[in-house]
């Protein structure tokens, strides 16, 4: 056994070895930790979920935020440009239109979570029972590739047609037009999920398929669900949008983003502002909405998650 003979006051390398700490290599992933280093992870989620949020508080403080009656006629103050009085100007009635603006808000995020809600729930059933149960797949899927064939806000305003105009009856009628693709989506996911040998050993213990689908199937739907339901809200609220504008949507007296719209297309080359601004929050809405999409999609995909 050899041994080395080192000047007084030098240091064996094994000594350097355990003197000098190991750089820890996990740094920069733990100080990107908490909810902050999430959102400087996926800035879109951040961004969307921070205008998602002033758009509810304009809809939850509306009668707060220095507004007046948004049904309110004062023909004498028709046509009124933007003032200090009034901020977006009047319309051909006299109505504020910046406080019409503001209340629109709760109509249009209304029906764009209740669409997402409703939709995201039947159509999950259905694509759950149509993935996993091979009989009955053939069947619905008929049907829905039959309610696919008709575009969606043609649907939506054949549906209106045989009721009357109402903020539930839109809701419903976009509903219907929504159902076929998260349930395809739905489908899909599970047509793969079913094939994997966690299912098949489930399936070979005897349990039930109720059972399966509640423990195995449906948890590992939920990540594109979500993702799916961020894109119907915006979709709806667009839909819902088009149906006012064109008169089969809530009721002209309702302040929504639409009927505004359509009630100042008529004017809209001289007085603009009217058009304009509930133009730019259905933009904005719908905007904060697709970015909040899009970043939980690169949050709970892995492939897209691990290029971040």
């Amino acid at each position: 056994m050899s041994t080395s003979i080192l000047p007084p006051g030098a240091v064996s390398p094994e000594g350097v070895a355990k003197a000098a700490p190991m750089p820890d290599i996990m740094a920069p992933k733990k100080a990107r930790k908490g909810f902050l280093g999430y959102l400087l992870r996926y800035p879109t989620i951040g961004i969307g979920g921070f205008l998602l949020l002033l758009m509810l508080c304009v809809a939850v403080f509306a009668p707060l935020l220095w507004t007046t009656d948004p049904t309110a006629l004062a023909p004498a103050l028709r046509t009124r440009a933007p003032s200090e009085r009034f901020w977006f100007g009047t319309d051909m009635l006299g109505r504020d239109v910046y406080s019409r603006v503001l209340y629109g808000t709760r109509v249009s995020l209304s029906v764009g979570f209740g669409v997402a809600i409703c939709a995201s729930i039947v159509g999950l059933t259905i694509g759950l029972i149509s993935g996993f149960v091979r009989w009955a797949d053939s069947i619905i899927m008929r049907v829905m590739d039959g309610m696919m064939s008709i575009p969606s806000i043609l649907l939506a305003i054949a549906l209106m047609a045989l009721t009357r105009g109402s903020v539930g009856n839109v809701i419903l009628a976009i509903t219907i037009a929504e159902i076929p693709r998260v349930s395809r989506l739905v489908r899909g996911v599970v047509l793969s999920l079913r094939e994997q040998p966690y299912v098949d050993a489930a399936i070979a213990c005897g349990t039930r398929t109720p059972v399966i689908i509640w423990r195995h199937i449906l948890p590992n739907t939920l990540a594109p669900m979500t993702v799916q339901a961020t894109y119907i809200c915006a979709s709806a609220m667009i839909a819902e949008a088009i149906l006012s504008f064109i008169g089969a949507g809530t009721p002209p007296i309702i302040p929504s983003w639409g009927n505004i719209m359509a009630e100042g297309r008529a004017l809209w080359q001289v007085k603009p502002y009217i058009v304009f601004f509930p133009a730019v929050f259905l933009s904005i809405t719908v905007l904060a909405v697709n970015l909040l999409g899009d970043g939980l999609r690169d949050s709970l995909d892995p492939r897209l998650a691990k290029r971040v």
